[in-house]
């Protein structure tokens, strides 16, 4: 899988990218994820990449131009299955959209920025709008961020046990039940003896259940 991620502040992914599990994925050839800073391909001396929007509203937008441009360049090397664009009324993030993109062979990420970006890159160059919550952020490039690290950690191999990722949160519309490590005791507050009675058919049952009444108590939404 590779991602290009198109922003005006590289240095912010950056580090992000190269930690964690993204690094081990990009190392084992799992995955490319490259960083486009979108100054480098506006005409303008400054390098600036925005202007007053028509119509005398407030903020900055950014322009057509450069946008077109570096898109343009990525797809002359190479077919793109999805161009999304990080947009506060995108269409809400979540665990099917990540499996769905987890399947893609190349994607572009646009990070949004200013008061957002002109209409007309919307209508002609992007083929998917995707927000991580109904909220402003100050640029996409968290988004994109989010978006790398959810979809890249269901890629095979990209963790060291690929049944972990099947077991998260929503890869069912469900919570996840509680989980417990060592000691068996701590202060007073024991490991449910369920979870140590061995019996693999009695404890996959309990970790329904318990996934079941968290889902119900803090996300009853996900019933729906």
């Amino acid at each position: 899988m590779r991602i290009d991620i198109i922003t005006v502040l590289p240095d912010m992914l950056e580090g992000f990218v190269n930690e964690s599990i993204l690094a081990r994925a990009q190392k084992k050839g799992l995955a490319e994820i490259h960083l486009h800073n979108l100054r480098d391909y506006t005409s303008d001396k400054w390098k600036r990449v925005d202007d007053y929007p028509y119509g005398g509203f407030a903020g900055m937008v950014m322009q057509c131009e450069p946008i077109d441009r570096c898109i343009s360049a990525l797809k002359a090397e190479r077919e793109y299955d999805e161009v999304i664009y990080t947009s506060p009324d995108g269409e809400q993030f979540d665990q099917k959209i990540a499996n769905d993109l987890s399947l893609k062979g190349n994607l572009i990420i646009l990070c949004g920025h200013y008061k957002g970006i002109d209409q007309r890159v919307r209508d002609h160059l992007i083929t998917k709008e995707i927000s991580i919550g109904d909220y402003v952020l100050t640029g996409g490039e968290l988004a994109a961020a989010v978006m790398t690290d959810a979809i890249i950690r269901l890629l095979p191999g990209a963790i060291s046990d690929d049944q972990s990722a099947l077991n998260d949160c929503f890869q069912d519309d469900l919570l996840a039940a509680p989980i417990y490590t060592r000691p068996r005791e701590y202060k007073g507050w024991k490991v449910p003896d369920i979870l140590l009675s061995g019996n693999e058919a009695k404890i996959k049952q309990w970790e329904m259940d318990q996934a079941m009444e968290r889902t119900r108590k803090i996300r009853p939404d996900l019933f729906k």
